[in-house]
């Protein structure tokens, strides 16, 4: 399953499109972003289901062995202590399909992104 082989224009219709274990998943992240972030906006960007607020807050995928999460470069600096089980790149996170989503980490990166993207429209 590639996130990248379908063209959508919504988060549902993206997280319709794949198998219902990871629609689970994914509806799972979803309304944990949406909390940790109530003003922020949904859209696709670069295929990819994105929260918006002031900018790119940040991107959710789904591939064949992973969630990819991607918080910016930021976020990853910010939180690599408690990620460091996790495979990560400059921007990106990946959970493990198999195993639960750390949720209180995805919380606490959200709020993270929105404060940081809150302070930077003020200057």
């Amino acid at each position: 399953m590639k996130a990248e082989s379908f063209v959508v224009k919504t988060i549902d219709e993206y997280i319709e499109g794949l198998p219902k274990g990871v629609q689970r998943i994914l509806s799972e992240l979803r309304s944990t972003i949406e909390k940790a972030a109530p003003g922020a906006t949904e859209k696709i960007s670069y295929r990819m289901p994105t929260f918006y607020y002031n900018g790119n807050l940040v991107h959710f995928a789904a591939f064949e062995r992973h969630i990819g999460f991607y918080p910016t470069p930021s976020g990853i600096v910010e939180f690599q202590d408690e990620l460091k089980k996790y495979h990560t790149s400059k921007g990106a996170i990946q959970f493990p399909i198999d195993e639960p989503l750390p949720l209180e980490l995805v919380t606490r990166i959200v709020k993270f992104r929105v404060a940081q993207n809150a302070e930077r429209k003020k200057a």
